[in-house]
């Protein structure tokens, strides 16, 4: 006997799903049979369909391919001659008509085999060709066959990419041109960082100031100004291979690192100036020259100074310098670093010195310099920039002796190329590379009002003077060509930074400033009293609610209380009661009175006296009040010198 289920129902009527078991498990459809899948009967399908779109894809590609063929034959027909014989004409039909017999042929094979071709037969000189499927995916007329003169435009094209290829001035984003004011003196230092998006310009004025050209607008002025170095003259700004850090040389014994903001990242230390030994001191002694940073590893640094050694640096560690360079003469006597740089890799150190010479070390070996060159420039000169090229293996150095040099490191016994006539005024004149390295760029230096200074720019292979720009009527002093940006920046001796660009070969940078409106200058805003909300107040006591601020000031203007313009500070001993600009206090406005006053006082009596009338005839202050109880003033009578002499006595006129 069976046994009966949950709802009372026999186990040969629950083949069906139970409700009451499902509302029990938590989900419905408990208790139904699996359903069953026929694999081989689903592969037999996925077959069929595969196969059936296929055959309609065969078929599609067969139809456009006739077509293709039929084109082609209607072109050619239609390019033959209409001079032809009759003869022809009767074997062009007799080939027509067994084309035809030969296409209802194979239209009638071609229901029995899919291999064959479709479509009449290729005549005999296409046959005899090697078939070009490209050409055959081609729809419309083909291109006609090249000529000598497409030939001739191809060459006329193709020598003129080879010029401009082969003339790097073209490449000289010098079309257009913004200045920024950065003061009256000279800018000796100008840093771009890597994007291109912040200059920052140092100057003998001690000022180091920042310009976004993302934010500028027409007006061009800098959004921050700053004097990190405090009364030293500033000498070297450069971004680092990040951006984030600036690094700040000056006339100063110690160099700073500050970030994008101008907030003090580092210091180096001082050394100890009483050691002989400069490799055991921890910092420089004497004034900075220039600055540069590692461009592979972050934080890293170079610096040279007056203390005949250069060094490098880390920005964790500011108390003690890294590595010491000490640059010596051929006789081991100590000499002054002008300038330094790392190579585009890092591994290698140059510097130029005061006796002419320029000396490289491997980074990791301190004690020889790997390279010695001691006639580099005339001897008591500063060479005042040396620059590696992009791809590391030409050294180019600006000399004090008005000469641009080129070197190869691979060969440092003689220079490459050398150009004169360059003269320099500036311990600091700068000298780069063209994005490309085809070109060298440097500035030439010019007395006040004897000339302009001058962009030079060479060519690196010859080194041909090709090009030139006249700057302003100043000397050139820094010069930039940012290779993200393709853009020159230009620091000049008179307080100027310009931006030279080209709206087609460059990108961003100065664009993005020229191209927004100067912002309207917005008027001073007076003061209105505050609008004080008192939602619960009596209509009598509100305030009538403010709709429009300018609207206010319109009124406020036309009131004279309000719009009572201040007085102007006092120029000169004060009046009206107020004391003057020298001081606030009562004994500073007597003291500075006593001492600029320039009146006689050599006879006091006649000081007295000499309002004495004035009193007496307009008695105000003083006489009224004492008009009772003051006697009668009686004054003695002054004599001549000739009615004294009468009145002396007679013993003195004997003596006499």
């Amino acid at each position: 006997m069976e046994r009966p289920g949950p709802s009372g129902v026999t186990g040969s009527d629950a083949s069906g799903p139970d409700p009451q078991l499902a509302v029990t498990m938590g989900f419905t459809g408990f208790g139904k049979k699996a359903r069953t899948f026929d694999l081989e009967a689903m592969f037999e399908q996925t077959r069929r369909t595969a196969v059936e779109r296929s055959r309609k894809t065969l078929e599609a590609r067969e139809k456009e391919e006739e077509m293709n063929r039929e084109k082609e034959l209607r072109r050619q027909s239609e390019d033959l001659e209409p001079t032809s014989s009759s003869s022809n004409v009767a074997r062009d039909c007799s080939k027509s008509s067994s084309r035809d017999t030969s296409s209802s042929e194979s239209e009638t094979s071609s229901e029995s085999s899919d291999d064959e071709l479709i479509g009449p037969p290729l005549p005999l000189k296409m046959a005899e060709e090697p078939v070009n499927h490209m050409e055959e995916d081609i729809l419309g007329p083909l291109p006609p066959p090249l000529g000598e003169d497409v030939e001739d435009d191809d060459d006329d094209d193709d020598d003129d990419d080879s010029e401009e290829e082969e003339n790097p001035v073209q490449k000289i984003p010098d079309s257009h041109e913004i200045t920024l004011k950065h003061g009256t003196k000279t800018v000796s230092a100008l840093g771009l960082d890597p994007s291109g998006a912040r200059l920052v310009t140092g100057g003998y004025d001690y000022d180091v100031k920042f310009w976004d050209f993302a934010g500028m607008d027409a007006s061009f002025k800098a959004f921050r100004s700053l004097q990190p170095c405090e009364c030293h003259q500033i000498k070297s700004l450069q971004y680092s291979n990040t951006g984030d850090m600036i690094l700040v040389v000056s006339g100063s014994s110690q160099a700073k690192v500050i970030d994008r903001d101008g907030f003090e990242v580092m210091e180096c230390i001082k050394g100890d100036q009483y050691i002989v030994d400069m490799a055991n001191t921890k910092g420089h002694t004497a004034m900075l020259h220039t600055g540069s940073w590692h461009p592979k590893i972050k934080g890293e640094f170079v610096t040279c100074s007056n203390d005949a050694t250069v060094r490098t640096w880390e920005v964790e560690n500011p108390k003690k310098q890294k590595s010491v360079f000490k640059p010596r003469t051929m006789q081991g006597k100590k000499v002054i670093p002008t300038t330094c740089t790392y190579s585009r890799d890092g591994n290698l150190i140059a510097a130029a010195c005061q006796n002419g010479s320029i000396q490289i070390w491997d980074r990791n070996l301190t004690v020889h310099p790997k390279f010695h060159y001691k006639q580099a420039h005339d001897p008591g000169t500063d060479t005042s920039s040396v620059t590696f090229s992009y791809d590391g293996n030409v050294l180019a150095s600006r000399g004090g002796d008005d000469t641009l040099k080129l070197w190869d490191i691979r060969q440092f016994n003689k220079p490459l190329f050398s150009a004169s006539g360059l003269p320099t005024m500036f311990p600091m004149t700068d000298c780069c590379f063209s994005p490309d390295d085809k070109l060298i760029v440097t500035g030439t230096s010019v007395q006040r009002g004897c000339g302009s200074g001058k962009l030079v720019f060479f060519e690196r292979r010859t080194f041909q003077r090709v090009y030139e720009i006249d700057i302003t009527d100043a000397s050139v002093v820094r010069c930039l060509w940012h290779p993200k940006l393709n853009q020159i920046m230009v620091g000049t001796g008179n307080g100027l930074a310009k931006v030279y660009y080209d709206p087609n070969k460059s990108q961003r940078g100065a664009k993005l400033c020229v191209v927004k409106t100067q912002r309207k200058a917005k008027q001073a805003e007076t003061l209105t009293q505050d609008y004080i909300i008192t939602p619960h107040a009596l209509p009598m006591f509100r305030e009538p609610r403010q709709r429009s601020t300018r609207k206010q000031l319109e009124k406020d203007r036309l009131d004279p209380l309000k719009s009572h313009k201040p007085e102007p500070p006092v120029a000169g001993p004060g009046r009206g009661g107020r004391v003057g600009t020298h001081g606030g206090t009562l004994s500073s406005y007597i003291v500075k009175n006593i001492a600029l006053d320039k009146t006689d006082d050599s006879n006091p009596r006649e000081a007295i006296l000499r309002h004495a009338k004035a009193a007496e005839d307009n008695p105000y202050w003083v006489s009224p009040a004492y008009s009772k109880t003051q006697p009668k003033t009686m004054f003695a009578q002054v004599e001549s010198d000739d009615e004294e002499a009468k009145n002396e006595p007679e013993w003195k006129k004997r003596k006499i």
